[in-house]
């Protein structure tokens, strides 16, 4: 991340410094299922076992990063993951990611991370790339739904904040999504990525309830259409959710951190 004025306020920290963390993976060794290594114990479990950690010199977190080919995804069933299951007129959240993105084959919506079933209307919330539901292309998406469903007088759901700036293929960047109740952000590299209409996006009401049958969390892809889809493909370096919003100091703090492999 580029240095700023501000690098030098800095001092060191791990995701669970900041209040509010129900889970955070990071993504530095290889195993058969991921299990978050602060805030809640939370099991990833890989769609396909062939997904690899991998080196990459720029990842941020110890030279490591788990790859995900197109079609590959990683879930935790919703009984088992209750902190994620954010809803309701309290349910503020941040999602925030480190990624390598990589073009896709299917050139659409790309799904990161989040509780997003379209296929049984159990919308929550869900950070995307490339979502394209405002003709906009590339930007991060913070999807959110008060509905489960579409929203009202559309085919599909168009709720949620789209930054202005494309977030590049082969290179690191921070991608994040937070709520507060009454307006979604969508941040890129620590900076709230300001698109006037749409970031940040006015929706109040809070997230809707999925209840027992709700959307499972998954990373990298989401039920939509009766099967899986808008795969992610590239490098995820780790994942962090939390339950209320995020300030910018915040978001901004998380998107420079950095941890070796061994802590």
């Amino acid at each position: 991340m580029t240095e700023t004025p501000h690098s030098g306020f800095l001092i060191p920290r791990q995701p669970k410094d900041f209040p509010g963390l129900a889970a955070f993976w990071q993504f530095n060794t290889q195993a058969d299922s991921f299990r978050a290594q602060q805030g809640e114990a939370y099991t990833l479990t890989p769609k396909h076992a062939d997904m690899r950690v991998v080196d990459d010199a720029g990842s941020p977190f110890g030279d490591k990063a788990l790859e995900i080919q197109e079609g590959d995804w990683l879930t935790c069933p919703r009984a088992e993951c209750p902190a994620l299951d954010v809803h309701g007129p309290d349910g503020h959240l941040t999602v925030m990611a480190w990624v390598k993105r990589q073009p896709t084959q299917h050139g659409g919506c790309e799904f990161v991370a989040g509780q997003w079933n379209e296929t049984h209307l159990g919308r929550q919330y869900g950070l995307f790339l490339n979502i394209r539901v405002w003709d906009q292309f590339n930007q991060v998406t913070g999807h959110i739904s008060n509905v489960g469903g579409p929203t009202p007088g559309y085919k599909y759901c168009m709720d949620g904040p789209v930054g202005a700036t494309e977030v590049a293929c082969d290179e690191w960047s921070v991608v994040g999504m937070s709520y507060d109740g009454s307006h979604g952000y969508a941040w890129l590299n620590g900076r709230l990525d300001s698109r006037l209409g749409l970031n940040p996006y006015s929706l109040a009401g809070g997230l809707h309830d999925g209840g027992p049958q709700g959307s499972d969390f998954t990373v990298g892809a989401v039920d939509r259409s009766g099967e899986m889809g808008n795969f992610f493909k590239g490098l995820i370096a780790g994942v962090a959710v939390y339950r209320r919003a995020l300030s910018p100091a915040e978001i901004y703090a998380l998107s420079t951190l950095r941890i070796d492999s061994d802590e």
